[in-house]
């Protein structure tokens, strides 16, 4: 058992892709307020920018998960979301709305069937 339950702490490609650009971006801006450069600092506040964007790109593509409980199966930071899109996640409602799309159904006898007209 985890020391957090479980809950999966969110470790997944999305977040660490966007977590090392944005230190790469942040050393970058470190770097030119020292040394009083102003094209480096907006530079690794540029780059800072595209990690936020990376990230969210990689979070609608399946490579980011929600917080909270999942099956451990699903904990490991390789595996893909296999919603794609939450309705309470705000990256998805910044993406279009609260629609969440469809897995696979389980079970084939509970699908709809329609009526012949």
């Amino acid at each position: 058992m985890s020391a957090h339950g479980d809950v999966d702490m969110g470790h997944t490609v999305a977040g660490w892709t966007g977590t090392a650009i944005a230190v790469l971006g942040s050393a970058v801006a470190g770097t030119g307020l020292c040394l009083g450069s102003a094209l480096c600092l907006v530079g690794g506040l540029a780059v800072v920018v595209l990690a936020a964007l990376v990230t969210w790109v990689l979070h609608l593509t399946g490579w980011g998960k929600p917080g909270g409980p999942r099956p451990r199966a699903e904990w490991d930071w390789r595996v893909r979301d296999p919603m794609r899109r939450h309705g309470d996640c705000l990256g998805c409602r910044l993406a279009g709305g609260r629609r969440t799309l469809p897995v696979a159904v389980a079970d084939p006898e509970e699908r709809p069937v329609l009526a012949d007209a």
